[in-house]
């Protein structure tokens, strides 16, 4: 088995270079790093269910809620695949457990 490798030209955010970029000051492309968290099942109110408590595991972890920016539905058709596929595009500093990180450096950092 060979293995090819791609190189990409990206800039400092993640995106190719060359892609045209919005004319329009007021817009831009954003370098937002999200990261999708999956659930998959035959019955969507399973997936919603784990998706939910989970959420709830996870923000219990962090101690603040975590910055979920859009909930995506999608569905696979395949051969023995879960038919439908629930991501929550979660923060990935959040998902790092940067706030908890933080609290723990300020936490010993402050005077007793």
């Amino acid at each position: 088995m060979s293995e090819e490798v791609i190189r990409l030209d990206l800039d400092e955010t993640g995106v190719g270079v060359d892609l045209p970029r919005p004319q329009d000051r007021r817009d831009q492309v954003q370098g937002v790093p999200y990261r999708p968290v999956e659930f998959r099942d035959d019955d969507l109110a399973t997936a919603l269910e784990r998706s939910a408590a989970w959420l709830r595991q996870a923000q219990q972890w962090l101690g603040e809620p975590i910055d979920v920016i859009a909930i995506h539905l999608d569905y696979d058709d395949s051969d023995n695949a879960p038919y439908y596929d629930v991501k929550l595009l979660c923060n990935e500093e959040d998902l790092a457990g940067a706030p908890v990180a933080l609290r723990e450096m300020t936490g010993r950092s402050s005077p007793a």
